[in-house]
Parts: C-alpha cells; sequence; structure tokens
C-alpha cells in the first residue's frame, strides 16, 4: 500500500519554526546588529518556514511603516550568517543550526487587496441590503 504524499508543513517543521522566529525576533529586538538601516527600523518577523530536512529557514519580515521593504530585506540576508550564530543558544537542542534566509511578508498586502475588493461597490451590489441580516423571523 502506497503511503499518501504529505501536504504541508509537518508538526517538526511548524514547531522548529516557531522556535527559529522567536529566536530571531529576541535577537532583532535586543539590537545587535551594527546597521544604521536596521538599528532605527522595528523589523516584524512574521512567519518562518522550514525545509524538511530543518536545514534551511525562510523567514517573511515586514517593517513597520515602510512601504519599500527590499534595502530592509538586503540588509537581513548580508547579516544572515551573524543572525544564525546568535540563534546558536536558543536552538542548541537540534542537530544542524539551519541556514536562515530573509523574505518580503506579502500577506498583508494580499489581505488588503481581498478586503479592497469585498469592499467594492460590485461586490456590495451583488450581496444586496439582506445579505448577513440575521434578525429576519421566519415564521
Amino acid at each position: 500500500m502506497a503511503s499518501p504524499k504529505a501536504k504541508g508543513p509537518s508538526q517538526r517543521q511548524l514547531s522548529v519554526g516557531e522556535k527559529v522566529r522567536h529566536a530571531l525576533t529576541e535577537t532583532l529586538q535586543r539590537g545587535d546588529i551594527q546597521d544604521p538601516l536596521l538599528e532605527k527600523a522595528v523589523v516584524t518577523v512574521t512567519e518562518v518556514r522550514m525545509t524538511p530536512d530543518l536545514k534551511l529557514a525562510t523567514a517573511y519580515v515586514t517593517v513597520l511603516g515602510q512601504s519599500d521593504m527590499d534595502p530592509f530585506v538586503k540588509a537581513l540576508n548580508n547579516h544572515a550568517k551573524y543572525l544564525r550564530g546568535r540563534l546558536s543558544p536558543a536552538l542548541r537542542q537540534m542537530k544542524y543550526m539551519p541556514e536562515v534566509r530573509f523574505r518580503e511578508d506579502e500577506s498583508f498586502d494580499n489581505y488588503a487587496r481581498i478586503d479592497a475588493l469585498l469592499r467594492s461597490p460590485e461586490v456590495q451590489r451583488d450581496l444586496g441590503p439582506d445579505d448577513g441580516d440575521d434578525n429576519e423571523e421566519t415564521n
């Protein structure tokens, strides 16, 4: 009997990803990185996705109040080896320390786009005035 293919990350990947996210967040909050761009920025690590072998972590970040994320992502990727070393105490139970790559988190843009679509006049017209109104009696 063939085993079904795994859909999505394993529980181990999710657990390790969350530990890496916490460790990255603590390191970035301490301000250990000597970079003028990152020293003044409020960097938020929204998600960390681990590869199945747990050797590569992709960290999705956003910076408060910034629309152009490219310089911040490049600066974080330039300091990735330093940050990897700072993760060691928090992840000492792991056999291999994961390599960290930083990417811009675009999920907030997607949420805003979907919200704008749902609030558009065309969608509101299709919903009608009675849709979502639970106060009607059904006698």
